[in-house]
């Protein structure tokens, strides 16, 4: 571990301040507080609107009044995520920072620069007085990560810019100029439980350790999703010998690869050791399988109390559907141009087992709509073959590329002038809020970039100290000559 300079300061005292303030997704109260309470010791116009979405607004700097005013746009909530040890709750304690070489990251939970230090970038602005630029509000969304609602909930003339900067970006030197639409798709099983019969072993079988990661931006990184590692095992062990599932519960967020999970079982006593013989080839041949993207997988396999079962036939069923469904990447996309990126996706995101039911969540993406139909049909089938009660999200659009963007031709002449170097100009398989914007504001034009952030939506969440700089100084150019 080593000291790096937090440099710009004022953005990095703006995030520390951020971070000791609870945000998680639906619980934006304080930030909203917070944002007004800054708006007014400046005295700078604001808004809240009935969603609970932020403006503040900055007049412009002498001899640029006559500029188009800009929206710079970030999201206000976290995604709250943390190692299984650790001890926190995010609805009241700060998130505990610290560099580590030249990253900052958090002790054991998400580090929320996701996107923490894109609102720390935009208060940087709005409480400098040494900055030029044009007319600009500075848009603070709410609930971006679970359901959009800010975004969705926002009314056409909330927003006053021309021009729109998304601050939710995640690879600096990359600016972003379309991204994927999504939907979730959750299926309910409903049973009666039973006792296993007589003379049965109970088993817990465990994952952890896995590298998981954001289930768009990594979805096409090969990383094992626990949920699926899991129903395979159960799949094959189905198929030997009569097992009776107790319970199953993996995964936290719709937006994220699920890293870790349990399960509880019955076989009979003359099968238990079957059972283990077959847990250590399994996961001796998992883990050879993902020996470059999943590392640190940990494995495990213990006795179990007795419990009473989920009814068999509901379990054999959603054991099958739970193998049957898609996960991971459908489709690359076909235009040339674009051919490194993800056209289609689906994520098994999280399953979780109560008195009476088995709850599942599933996250689909597409930056083609009828494919993102197609998908999210192809898994509601899947599930509805099974039996379960299937409900879908309406989702939110994909942000179609603007060829004749006059902003992405500013920003892309401005960091070559800075940086001597072409920026990557592309599409993205996550889903930003510009979607939805260009859904209202149909005129907007719009890009999206911001610092490097890795392994966001984790406890292992870090951001790269030395392109909140280079973002910071990119930002200021294209405000000073847009």
């Amino acid at each position: 571990m080593s000291n790096c300079e937090l440099k710009p300061a004022r953005v990095f005292e703006q995030f520390a301040e951020i971070n000791k303030i609870p945000r998680p997704s639906k619980h934006e109260e304080k930030m909203i507080d917070y944002l007004k309470e800054f708006a007014e010791k400046r005295n700078l116009e604001h808004e809240v609107d009935e969603t609970g979405n932020v403006i503040i607004r900055k007049p412009a700097t002498k001899g640029h009044e006559n500029a188009p005013m800009v929206s710079l746009q970030s999201h206000m909530d976290m995604v709250c995520d943390k190692l299984v040890d650790v001890d926190i709750n995010f609805q009241t304690d700060a998130i505990q920072t610290y560099v580590d070489g030249e990253w900052l990251t958090a002790k054991g939970t998400t580090l929320g620069a996701d996107d923490g230090i894109g609102c720390a970038i935009e208060l940087a602005i709005l409480d400098s007085d040494d900055i030029e630029h044009g007319p600009i509000e500075c848009v603070f969304t709410r609930d971006e990560e679970t359901s959009l609602t800010g975004a969705m909930g926002m009314k056409a003339g909330f927003m006053k810019g021309d021009m729109l900067i998304n601050l939710d970006s995640e690879d600096e030197g990359q600016i972003f100029i379309s991204c994927a639409g999504g939907k979730t798709t959750s299926a309910k099983f409903t049973f009666t439980r039973e006792q296993a019969p007589e003379g049965y072993f109970f088993l817990q079988a465990s994952i952890k350790g896995l590298k998981g990661g954001h289930s768009g931006d990594d979805i096409n990184k090969k990383r094992a999703n626990a949920i699926k590692i899991l129903t395979r095992f159960l799949y094959k062990e189905q198929e030997k010998m009569d097992l009776h599932l107790a319970s199953f519960n993996s995964g936290k967020l719709h937006n994220a690869i699920p890293r870790d999970g349990v399960i509880v079982f019955a076989v009979p006593a003359s099968e238990k050791e079957t059972i283990r013989v077959d847990w250590n080839v399994f996961t001796a041949n998992v883990e050879e399988e993902y020996h470059v993207s999943d590392t640190t997988m940990e494995f495990n396999l213990e006795s179990a109390e007795a419990t009473a079962v989920i009814e068999k036939g509901v379990s054999h069923r959603f054991i099958l559907a739970m193998q049957a469904v898609d996960n991971g990447v459908f489709a690359m996309c076909q235009d040339e141009a674009l051919a490194y990126m993800v056209e289609t996706s689906n994520n098994v995101a999280s399953v979780a087992t109560s008195d009476n039911e088995i709850n599942i969540v599933t996250s689909q993406r597409s930056n083609v709509m009828s494919n993102l139909e197609n998908e999210t049909n192809t898994v509601k089938a899947a599930f509805e073959l099974a039996g379960a009660e299937v409900k879908m999200s309406d989702g939110y659009p994909a942000w179609k590329m603007n060829p004749d963007s006059k902003l992405t031709k500013v920003a892309v002449e401005s960091y070559k002038k800075l940086f001597g170097k072409e920026p990557i100009v592309k599409g993205i398989h996550a889903g930003l809020e510009c979607g939805l914007f260009s859904e209202r504001y149909p005129n907007l034009d719009m890009v999206s970039f911001g610092p490097t952030l890795r392994d966001v939506h984790t406890p292992d969440e870090r951001l790269y100290i030395p392109t909140v700089q280079m973002v910071w100084d990119h930002l200021l150019d294209i405000l000073k000559n847009v």
